[in-house]
């Protein structure tokens, strides 16, 4: 029997889970789980590479003192971030998305480049974290004039697993520098901007073999295997396994820290009128499209919830017994690092009790769902009548119910853990163990149960 190790790292946790196909089902067990998120140092908001390195390395020793020897590995994570290298040494610090760099050069961007002009060759909506900011925040710096190469957050932890660098199509595509036509980097956006060439070379597709584990680390985590480039980008390989209700145009909300909600498409819609709504056009296997709108998401609960010492059940009964008819744009960039997430909806909402600040966040978030379903369906040409939410998200019934009920559609909930389902199902295509995605996805339908709100 084959075994599987995905490696699937958000913005608050990372987690391990092996799987494998038992009876015609997909039977997944979570091995090793670790706590993640970025620091501050002094001013700047920063990740602790050296540790994730440490936790996906023991994680994976874990993982083969529990269940033995693996087929393959893969790596995802949130997308935009990435580590500059000289040679083999790492430029450090490694910033993290939420740090204020990237949006205070995004203007200096824009004044070489219209966001207009970006957004007709790559399809990628405006966010000030994008990593073709960064990477000019980095040039204004200096911190490229050494640098070799850069590899985004996913391929660096594979390149120290391995010893192999490589770009990954989903991931590479939330740079921002990636022609949406051409599939590749696109050289007149690298040239305008004065950002060294020689860090943009080919882009793999997901399913491309990296190799086995060097030998110093098959020996530390007992084991070697060989690691294969999945989906990278988190949201990507979650949409692998959506247990799409309507066909292929259905949409799906990756719920978690952000919320994404958008559907694939063979193409990247870059017309004027998905550049006014700041959809976006992100990476997904076999060349397709991932159309969507990236939303603030749980994050604004997750922050709020720490700042009043609250539980998830908690927190979530207090929202249903404290409505209210607040509703602030969770668009906003001033929820995305504010000193206090409580505060700063407050601000834009009013004077509110515990109870009705996280009714008005679950509120607002429903409503955001919906203006952007309503966009979507604007521009496709009808109304979407069913939304399938995956994700850790997809398990917050209250948000479930009102999305179903603001947005007037049919909700399906679950799975839960389709970010690392994803990654699985990718592993499972490069080995031949499955024939395609689709063939997954039938995988997924029959393997795990899902919740229906209406």
């Amino acid at each position: 029997m084959r075994q599987y190790l995905a490696i699937d790292i958000g913005a608050s946790s990372g987690r391990h889970i092996a799987g494998r196909i038992e009876e015609g089902k997909l039977v997944t067990e979570e091995v090793y789980r670790f706590p993640n998120g970025n620091a501050r140092q002094g001013e700047r908001r920063i990740w602790d590479i050296a540790a994730l390195t440490e936790h996906v390395k023991r994680g994976i020793a874990a993982a083969v003192a529990k269940c033995g020897q693996f087929e393959s590995l893969s790596v995802d994570t949130w997308g935009v971030d990435y580590v500059l290298l000289d040679g083999e040494e790492e430029i450090l610090p490694c910033y993290a998305y939420r740090d204020a760099r990237g949006g205070e050069a995004a203007e200096r961007v824009h004044r070489i480049l219209p966001f207009a002009q970006l957004y007709a060759r790559t399809g990628i909506q405006y966010q000030p974290f994008n990593t073709v900011y960064q990477l000019y925040a980095d040039k204004e710096a200096g911190r490229l004039e050494r640098a070799t190469s850069f590899l985004m957050l996913p391929q660096y932890l594979l390149y120290k697993l391995t010893g192999v660098k490589a770009c990954e199509y989903t991931d590479a595509t939330t740079t921002g520098l990636v022609n949406a036509a051409a599939h590749a980097f696109d050289g007149e956006i690298v040239r305008a901007l004065g950002l060294p060439e020689r860090l943009f070379g080919a882009i793999a597709e997901p399913g491309t073999a990296l190799g086995g584990l060097k030998a110093s680390v098959a020996a530390e985590v007992g084991g070697n295997m060989r690691a294969v480039l999945c989906a990278s980008h988190d949201t990507a390989s979650a949409v692998l396994a959506a247990p799409v209700a309507e066909g292929a145009a259905a949409p799906y909300l990756s719920s978690g820290t952000w919320s994404l909600l958008g559907v694939e498409q063979p193409f990247a819609h870059t017309d004027a009128e998905s550049l006014r709504e700041n959809f976006s056009n992100e990476g997904a296997p076999c060349g397709k499209f991932r159309w969507q709108k990236n939303i603030m998401g749980l994050w604004m609960l997750q922050s709020v919830r720490k700042e009043l010492g609250l539980g998830f059940a908690e927190a979530e009964r207090l929202a249903r017994e404290n409505p209210c008819d607040a509703i602030v744009d969770c668009e906003d960039g001033a929820f995305l690092a504010p000193a206090s997430m409580s505060a700063a909806v407050r601000e834009k909402a009013g004077a509110l009790t515990d109870g009705q600040l996280l009714h008005c966040i679950y509120n607002s978030l429903a409503h955001c769902y919906k203006g952007a379903l309503q966009a979507m369906g604007r521009m496709l040409g009808g109304m979407p009548r069913t939304l399938n939410i995956i994700g850790g998200g997809s398990m917050d019934g209250f948000l479930n119910e009102l999305t179903a009920s603001v947005a007037g559609v049919r909700v399906i909930a679950g799975p839960k853990e389709a970010t690392a389902i994803g990654n699985l199902l990718m592993q499972m295509v490069a080995s031949g163990e499955i024939e395609n995605i689709a063939a997954g996805r039938e995988l997924v339908k029959r393997s795990f149960s899902v919740r229906t709100y209406a």
